[in-house]
């Protein structure tokens, strides 16, 4: 690191000690676009549409509503977060934002890696995780090939540099708690069964688990295909159960759920009866209860809710009593439906990877949290 600073000290010119006002400019405009979900990321080649024909500014909007559909809400906002965090650190040290500078990048790494990155006080210092490490890496090569000026990952100031914080840094990921059956059923017990909001919370939690779904997968579901613009999907109810038509991370798939051993824990029924009673036959499967809970809105509902919602009925159902209520609270999450399928579904693990949509058996096996692990045992199987 000590050439990094070194060669970044000499390719800095006498007037180049605080970020120029376009470069500040540029990142402002870059931010503010990135910041709410509407507005979506940044448009590549903002220059070359201003002088677009006025017959083809059509075609140009229709673009921008490509660009934006390339990614989710969720990883926009996390590019405007990570890039504001650092142009906000550039600007303290007083290094210019464009072009962009391998040396720079990998000086920033560092200092996540060291908790310096954010500027807070020592006492306030808090290092960056690996994961973290990384989105904001992504993120900032991202802005930069917006702009016409990629960057180049593969420099030594940046690869070297990070592959050296996996090796000091790097740990196992921690893990969701896996919603279990049983703690499934505790959990539907403290939803009010007399409420529209309890009613749509049930259908969330028993869809979402037996159909093994993302958070983002069950929000997006709409009742029928080509509703909504923001659509991730759509559900046919059939006599015995419910395909949902969903494209998750690794593009479409077809998920089957069928229908449960008695109606209390059936998700067909409690998808049909919070249709029923809120009057849904378009659009968004799950939305808002507004009124006091007595109106359904059109919108849909973020993907935070669901999380929210496990964390909640988890807590509420005094789920792994064993631990605080802060560690709870961390530890369920909306991945803990999906682990909790994983887990507890006992047949052939390829109708498992299937249903989640893993591209691997392994992938599949890292949700599974009460497996036998010793079920292959090779100690034995040696001859010892």
């Amino acid at each position: 690191m000590s050439q990094i600073i070194e060669q970044n000290s000499e390719n800095r010119t006498p007037g180049s000690s605080a970020p120029s006002l376009s470069t500040a400019a540029d990142d402002d405009i870059s931010a503010a676009q990135m910041s709410a979900g509407n507005a979506g990321l940044p448009y590549p080649l903002p220059e070359a549409i201003a002088a677009l024909p006025a017959h083809l500014e059509q075609l140009a909007d229709r673009a921008r509503d490509y660009v934006e559909a390339a990614s989710s809400a969720n990883t926009r906002k996390a590019y405007a977060s990570d890039w504001k965090h650092f142009s906000a650190w550039c600007r303290r040290q007083g290094l210019e934002i464009l072009p962009p500078n391998p040396h720079t990048v990998g000086l920033y790494i560092t200092a996540c890696a060291g908790g310096t990155a954010s500027g807070a006080a020592i006492g306030g210092r808090k290092p960056s995780s690996v994961t973290t490490i990384e989105r904001r890496l992504s993120a900032i090569t991202w802005n930069y090939a917006q702009r016409g000026t990629p960057l180049d990952r593969k420099d030594r100031h940046i690869a070297t540099v990070l592959a050296g914080i996996r090796n000091t840094h790097a740990t196992p990921p921690r893990q969701k708690e896996a919603v279990l059956p049983e703690h499934l059923i505790a959990m539907l017990e403290t939803l009010p069964r007399g409420t529209l909001r309890g009613l749509r919370d049930r259908a969330m939690l028993l869809i979402g688990f037996a159909g093994g779904l993302r958070r983002s997968e069950i929000v997006g579901l709409d009742v029928g295909r080509n509703q909504t613009k923001d659509s991730r999907g759509w559900v046919e109810i059939l006599e015995k159960g419910i395909v949902v038509t969903v494209r998750g991370k690794r593009g479409w798939r077809e998920v089957e759920i069928g229908r449960g051993s008695s109606d209390a824990t059936c998700p067909v029924v409690a998808l049909q009866t919070w249709l029923n009673l809120a009057r849904i036959a378009h659009g968004p499967l799950f939305r808002r209860v507004t009124g006091q809970g007595k109106d359904v809105g059109p919108d849909r509902l973020l993907d935070q809710e669901v999380a929210r919602l496990v964390k909640k009925a988890a807590l509420a159902a005094g789920v792994r009593p064993d631990l605080t209520e802060t560690e709870r609270a961390e530890k369920f999450s909306g991945h803990s439906l999906r682990a909790g399928l994983a887990s507890s579904a006992e047949v052939d693990e390829r109708y498992v990877q299937k249903q989640l949509g893993h591209a691997s058996a392994e992938m599949t096996r890292k949700y599974q949290r009460r497996r036998d692990r010793f079920r292959v045992n090779l100690t034995k199987a040696s001859g010892l």
